[in-house]
Formats: C-alpha cells, sequence, structure tokens
C-alpha cells in the first residue's frame, strides 16, 4: 500500500473518531436535564403542596394525602399552596374538587372548604347520599372516629313478646364512610397529635337504598358505630372478588386491579348481615322470637281438620324431641 493510501486512510480514521465523539456528546449532554425531576438549582426554590396518592373526586384532604415538594420556580404558580404562604390547619378537611392525580400541585380551586356553598355535596361519590344519625360516647367508639373512617353499623333492639324480650344485635351496614363528626370535617391536631373529642351526631355516605334503611332502623332500636380496620381493605376485596361482585378482565394490571379494588373498597356494602342474640351471650335469654300475645282467641279449626297439637312451653336451655307412636314432645333435659 503505497504512502498516500496510508495518509488518506488515517485522515478518515480520525474524522470518524471525532464524530462519534461529538455525536455521544451530545446525546448524553441532551438527555441529562431530564434524568431528575427537579433541577438541582430549585432544590432549596420554592415548595408546593402535591397530592401523595391519587386524590378522587370527594377525597377528605388529610396529613398523610399531601405534602410540600420541591417545584421549578419559574412553573409555580399563582394558585399554588406555596410552603410558608399555606395554612395547614385550614387545608387539613377540604375536599377535592377535581381529580388530581400523584404527584400533580394542588391548586385553590381543586379544593372546598368547610362552610363553602356546595362542600357536603362534593364530598359525596356520584350517586351517594348523606345521612347523619345520632351518637352517644358508649355508641360512637368513645370518639375515636374521624372524618374518613370506615364503619359497620349495628343496630341493638328488643323484640318484646309474651315473657322476656328478645335481645338482639344485627350488622345492618358495612363499610360506611364518615363525613363528618357533629358538623367537623378535620380532626383536631395539638402539638402533633390527634385530639379525641366526643360528638353526638355523624354524617355518614350512603346510597340512596342505604338512606332508606337507615331511616328506619333510627325507629327500631339503637345504632352504634363499629370502626373498621384499614387492613380489612385486601381480605374484603378478596371476598368481593371470588363472589362475582367484581370481575377483573383477563390479564389485568396491578393499575387495573388497584382500581376495581379501590372501587369495590369505596362503596357501601348492603346485605350479608350478621347477628347474634342474648342466648348467644349468656344462657339465660331467649334464643328465638317470643310469641306474641294480645289476649284474642285463637280460630277454631275447619270442620274435618286435623286436630293441632298445642305449642310447648319456651324452655331455655337443652331438650331432645321424644317420638311415641305419631306423636312428638320436646322434652327438657335433666327435669
Amino acid at each position: 500500500m503505497d504512502r498516500k493510501k496510508v495518509v488518506l486512510l488515517a485522515v478518515a480514521l480520525l474524522v470518524a473518531a471525532f464524530t462519534a465523539f461529538a455525536a455521544r456528546t451530545m446525546f448524553a449532554g441532551g438527555g441529562a436535564p431530564q434524568a431528575g425531576a427537579v433541577p438541582a438549582a430549585d432544590q432549596n426554590g420554592p415548595k408546593v403542596l402535591v397530592a401523595q396518592r391519587a386524590l378522587p373526586v370527594g377525597t377528605i384532604i388529610t396529613a398523610d394525602s399531601v405534602s410540600f415538594q420541591s417545584w421549578p420556580d419559574n412553573l409555580v404558580q399563582d394558585a399554588y399552596y406555596v410552603d410558608g404562604k399555606a395554612d395547614m390547619t385550614k387545608l387539613l378537611g377540604t375536599v377535592v374538587r377535581f381529580p388530581i392525580t400523584a404527584g400533580q400541585p394542588l391548586t385553590q380551586g381543586a379544593l372546598v372548604a368547610p362552610g363553602d356553598r356546595g362542600f357536603l355535596a362534593a364530598a359525596l361519590g356520584p350517586g351517594m347520599r348523606a345521612v347523619t344519625i345520632s351518637v352517644s360516647a358508649d355508641t360512637g367508639v368513645g370518639g375515636f372516629v374521624f372524618p374518613g373512617d370506615r364503619i359497620d353499623l349495628v343496630l341493638t333492639q328488643d323484640v318484646k313478646g309474651e315473657g322476656d324480650s328478645l335481645r338482639t344485635a344485627e350488622t345492618i351496614l358495612r363499610n360506611l364512610r364518615v363525613l363528618a363528626t357533629d358538623q367537623a370535617t378535620a380532626s383536631t391536631v395539638e402539638d402533633g397529635k390527634t385530639v379525641v373529642q366526643g360528638f353526638r351526631t355523624v354524617t355518614l355516605e350512603v346510597t340512596p337504598r342505604i338512606a332508606e334503611k337507615v331511616a328506619v332502623a333510627q325507629t327500631i332500636g339503637t345504632l352504634s358505630l363499629s370502626l373498621r380496620a384499614i387492613a380489612d381493605n385486601q381480605g374484603e376485596f378478596d371476598r368481593i372478588l371470588a363472589s362475582g361482585d367484581v370481575k377483573l378482565p383477563e390479564g389485568a394490571t396491578r393499575e387495573q386491579e388497584e382500581k376495581f379494588m379501590s372501587q369495590a373498597m369505596n362503596r357501601p356494602m348492603d346485605g350479608a348481615t350478621t347477628y347474634v342474640t342474648g342466648a348467644d351471650v349468656s344462657r339465660f335469654q331467649r334464643s328465638s322470637r317470643p310469641a306474641q300475645g294480645g289476649g284474642a282467641p285463637a280460630p277454631a279449626p275447619a270442620v274435618g281438620a286435623a286436630p293441632q297439637v298445642a305449642a310447648a312451653p319456651v324452655h331455655v336451655g337443652p331438650v331432645v324431641r321424644v317420638t311415641r307412636g305419631k306423636d312428638t314432645t320436646v322434652e327438657p333435659v335433666g327435669k
């Protein structure tokens, strides 16, 4: 190979190497600003209030749902809540008017404060209603129920009849969201600790059908609150999924599963109630409804009808059925 060709080849290699180095530097420099969410120069800049998680319409703002985060100074808008200027004591208990995604700054128009027109309506989900019930320290979990918590509703009543009444307690509704206690929608915080206060009324989020049930239940007996644990969500969702009430699409992603779970766990549950009677607590209480009195004579049997066997007196305790021929009697054990 002659000297001229060697020189041309060396020059071509140098040009190629320089071009590759320049391209690498250009692409590396262009991608650097996208690596960080906030430029380093803005780390000491203003901090704005952002959502820690997705906040759908009607979410009550709590201390763990929002936080202050550094934000580029040239992107800070007048409608943002800026650290040092925003009063968090007034923001806690407000309600989200528009959907807010995780990491998105909160704006003043996206929140409705207690006392503002349409506040309670904004707190309600689509198709939901608000009802208020009276409670006491005994029936209201001693004041340890706060706006945003979820509760079960227990009805206690006495079924009257001849003799002793039948005492019962029944969980009639489950997973109801607490909108307010008395007329407060936010918890009182002093020295970083939530203050437990007594209240006389609780406002709940329900469906129209459940609102009718609550209205009737208040006339039947005493309503008590039963506070639900946050950890109940996953187990309850598995039960709902197994029952077929919620159907996940084939190949659903984790995000889709969480969305279905959120929808299922945010709705009140009606039906499949549980109950106990006095006999479940004490052997000296009834386990069945007492016969209704009134003194009216029993109707005479129709002509040709089979003779009716008189009902055995109610007995508290174990019994056995004894059959003699065609006749069956109920005999108490140990008598």
